[in-house]
């Protein structure tokens, strides 16, 4: 039987046969998800399915991430014209013309995904943007 981990000055390393390369991996520092840093934090995460969505990171893993006081960001152009991409957003908050979803209390996205975080410009425009009905 082969070891699947070792430690070598306090890191652990995992056998290259062992991981189930079907499943994205998250990069984990000190036996933690490197995203967990950011728990507390107001985020804009995108994922395929779901899409660029805002809120407050409550938790986040290998399989995805719940987000509380969130909103769907459907349509985006940053505030300031001089940005670009949903990065623009979480720096400088939403333009007139974005369109968002209501506020919803907690939500989970279960696919792979990434993390930006948001100033606090930014994610009170996203707050305080009126949501549009779906047509």
């Amino acid at each position: 039987m082969k070891p699947e981990t070792m430690m070598i000055d306090d890191v652990r390393y995992v056998r290259e046969d062992s991981i189930n390369v079907e499943k994205e991996i998250i990069a984990v520092v000190d036996g933690e998800s490197i995203a967990r840093a950011m728990i507390g934090q107001p985020v804009i995460v995108r994922s395929r399915n779901e899409g660029i969505n805002a809120g407050i990171l409550v938790a986040a893993d290998a399989t995805g991430v719940q987000l509380k006081d969130c909103r769907r960001i459907y349509y985006h152009k940053p505030a300031d014209k001089k940005l670009s991409w949903y990065e623009g957003v979480a720096q400088s908050g939403l333009s007139k013309d974005s369109k968002t979803s209501g506020t919803v209390a907690c939500k989970f996205i279960i696919e792979p995904y990434s993390l930006t975080q948001c100033t606090a410009v930014a994610v009170a425009s996203i707050m305080e943007h009126t949501p549009n009905a779906q047509r």
